[in-house]
């Protein structure tokens, strides 16, 4: 790259330094360009670390979609900055009492779906906190047991330490008649719900006219059987797709909470909403 003047060829590679000229009004300070990291980051470049742990994302919500490439980059930037292929371990965001469900598009349920496709990137492990957040506190007190689940995937994949540190993840689906049948992965000691009536609450059922409905769900062995008397052909199951999801009850016997998680790849209500800043003015 370079500037070309009328006699003079300005070479532009290398290193660049700016200055911000002016920041728009209605800006805050955490939106000023690269002042987190600037501040925050980039001084700890020269040390060295064992990993990362990461509980971030709730300003995200509202443009989840594209998280799903921009939290990856993060990681992967930072491990470029440091040559080091680090864990990063971080938690999938805890319940909220957010605007939105299944029906309307609920856009804290896509960013916890943009969480957890992060985790096909090398070395990473995911908390879920459905269960042990506040409704209405985007910030829950309850980082103990917070904690303790990042710990867990510490101790079994750094210090190997050999336990199970995760929940109920999803498989595959297979239908039957009027049901869903879900298979799950990372069951442990196998699958089981806070209900003693048997019941697992979360999950929603829908057909092709892509509406969802509260769904009657059981654990059969290692499976749940979704149906619903609204849905005679079902397509499509949900489970905690909704940003307060703290009725979900599905668990591993270890007692790590089944991760949200959606079988179809309808519509979202984020696609295609990007990073902009609002002019007050």
């Amino acid at each position: 790259m370079k500037l070309v003047l009328d006699d003079e060829n300005i070479s532009l590679a290398g290193s660049w330094k700016f200055q911000v000229e002016n920041i728009k009004s209605g800006t805050t300070v955490n939106e000023f360009p690269s002042l987190a990291y600037n501040a925050m980051i980039d001084p700890l470049i020269p040390y060295s670390f064992r990993g990362v742990l990461w509980y971030q994302g709730e300003s995200n919500a509202g443009r989840a979609f594209q998280y799903r490439k921009a939290f990856p980059l993060l990681i992967n930037d930072w491990r470029k900055k440091w040559n080091n292929e680090f864990p990063f371990y971080f938690v999938q965001h805890a319940t909220f009492n957010t605007k939105g469900n299944s029906n309307e598009g609920s856009d804290w349920a896509e960013l916890r779906e943009a969480q957890m496709m992060t985790l096909s990137t090398p070395k990473t492990g995911m908390a879920v906190t459905t269960d042990i957040g506040n409704p209405k506190d985007i910030h829950p007190t309850n980082k103990q047991d917070v904690g303790k689940r990042l710990a867990a995937i510490a101790f079994n994949r750094i210090y190997r330490k050999r336990m199970i540190d995760s929940g109920p993840t999803f498989k595959s689906m297979k239908i039957v008649g009027n049901k869903a049948i879900i298979s799950f992965e990372n069951i442990g000691g196998g699958l089981m719900t806070t209900d003693k009536s048997g019941q697992v609450l979360g999950f929603e059922i829908a057909g092709s006219d892509q509406k969802f409905y509260e769904a009657i769900a059981t654990i059969e062995g290692n499976t749940s059987i979704i149906s619903s008397e609204k849905v005679a052909s079902p397509l499509a199951v949900h489970f905690g797709w909704i940003g307060d999801a703290s009725a979900n009850n599905l668990f591993n016997k270890e007692g790590f909470p089944a991760v949200p998680f959606r079988t179809d790849d309808w519509q979202t209500v984020t696609r295609d909403v990007k990073y902009k800043i609002i002019d007050f003015k």
